[in-house]
């Protein structure tokens, strides 16, 4: 007996669909040089389809780059926890050396470090990474300071200052990204009281 799928399973599996193709066309071409007919032939679903579950490419684009954002704080979230407390300098270096690992795709660097910015505004983008990068940072950077593992300084501006230094460490290319680790390491270490 053939058991019929939900309408609720269905729209997600449209949706993933949807995502899973604009995610490698613009991880491909870029979000300009991706137009939606060729998602949703990559996709199987019509442009109508694609319509009914996004507003339009940028909305799409929003979803693409969100699951980035969130696969890469996933990455960071799983290197600096465990049972094994590496204490929390050493956290924020695993911290960036995670988030650098993470950034290796090119497609996810064109999506969240080419296209993101320009597409979706920096208001939109800080948003993102507020709601899925920025939270755990902090918390790490106020954690070092508790403990006086580091100076104690305002949390949120050195977070985002060590998130745009990730950020910029994550474009560099592979034949440097050895010295961007050392650089990043020893600004962290430099911070200890």
């Amino acid at each position: 007996m053939l058991i019929r799928k939900s309408q609720a399973d269905r729209r997600a599996d449209t949706q993933l669909a949807l995502v899973t193709a604009a995610r490698g066309l613009f991880a491909q071409k870029g979000y300009a040089g991706t137009s939606t007919p060729e998602i949703a032939t990559l996709a199987g679903v019509t442009r109508g389809a694609l319509y009914h579950h996004f507003a339009d490419k940028l909305a799409l684009f929003e979803a693409v780059a969100t699951q980035e954002q969130m696969l890469v704080t996933m990455a960071v979230n799983a290197a600096t926890a465990g049972d094994d407390e590496p204490g929390p300098v050493k956290a924020l270096v695993a911290g960036g050396d995670a988030f650098l690992d993470a950034m290796q795709d090119p497609g996810r660097r064109q999506i969240l470090l080419v296209d993101a910015p320009a597409v979706l505004g920096r208001a939109r983008l800080d948003a993102l990474v507020a709601s899925h990068g920025i939270g755990p940072l902090i918390a790490r950077v106020r954690t070092a300071m508790d403990a006086k593992a580091i100076r104690t300084l305002p949390a949120e501006p050195l977070a985002h200052l060590l998130h745009a230094l990730f950020d910029r460490a994550a474009e560099a290319g592979p034949d440097q990204l050895n010295d961007y680790r050392k650089a990043i390491k020893a600004l962290i270490r430099g911070l200890k009281v």
